[in-house]
């Protein structure tokens, strides 16, 4: 039995997975959710093997919703919906550790075999998405987005390496104290709750190109 949850902003778009899926003999559906907040309440009580949801969350950013959802429960597999092929999220989604992605446009013979695919432990990937979304070596964005400075993302790259403030703060020639400012201001900026989930952003938003989850 394949067990599933939905996350959409859009309750039309859950009630249509929910009749295409629920007489599935061999799918389980155990429950929906709107917001990202929510669902990850919801999965504290209802353990689940594929998460199917939204690129674009309402109350969240979808890609830090992935990161937290795969740090957290890393049995869970995710399979992104969305509108088109050229989503800006995608990649980021993916990057985190999501195991497909499917266009909404699809029909239930592909919902079906991609969910079975990513099941058997698998990825998928619906014919309209670009490769640069899954393998590419393109930059999801860059530093300009999130209003690093080169110094902190100095400081980002030596945290990644497992440099400790002290260390980083004798090879960058500053105070212990200013690299703590600045790893605040990183975990600030990319909405990170500690420098473990701060390292997984910086790879998920491709803001360290030179190295890989």
């Amino acid at each position: 039995m394949i067990r599933l949850f939905f996350l959409d902003n859009h309750p039309l778009i859950l009630e249509g997975l929910r009749a295409l899926l629920t007489n599935e003999a061999d799918i389980e559906i155990c429950g929906d959710a709107t917001s990202g907040r929510s669902c990850l309440d919801r999965l504290q009580m209802h353990p689940i093997d594929i998460l199917l949801m939204d690129t674009h969350i309402a109350d969240i950013d979808s890609v830090q919703l992935a990161i937290e959802i795969n740090q957290q429960y890393p049995l869970i597999k995710i399979l992104a919906l969305s509108y088109h092929n050229e989503d800006p999220n995608i990649q980021g989604i993916l990057a985190s550790g999501a195991h497909g992605c499917l266009l909404k446009s699809a029909d239930k013979q592909e919902l079906l075999f991609a969910i079975y695919s990513i099941h058997k432990g698998r990825t998928y990937y619906s014919k309209g998405i670009d490769n640069k979304n899954h393998g590419g070596k393109q930059n999801l964005t860059d530093s300009k987005q999130f209003h690093i400075t080169k110094r902190e993302k100095e400081v980002l790259s030596l945290i990644a390496n497992g440099h400790t403030n002290h260390e980083i703060a004798e090879k960058l020639f500053i105070s212990s104290d200013t690299v703590d400012s600045h790893r605040r201001n990183l975990l600030g900026k990319l909405k990170a709750r500690n420098t473990a989930m701060l390292i997984k952003c910086a790879f998920a938003y491709r803001l360290l190109p030179e190295f890989s989850i």
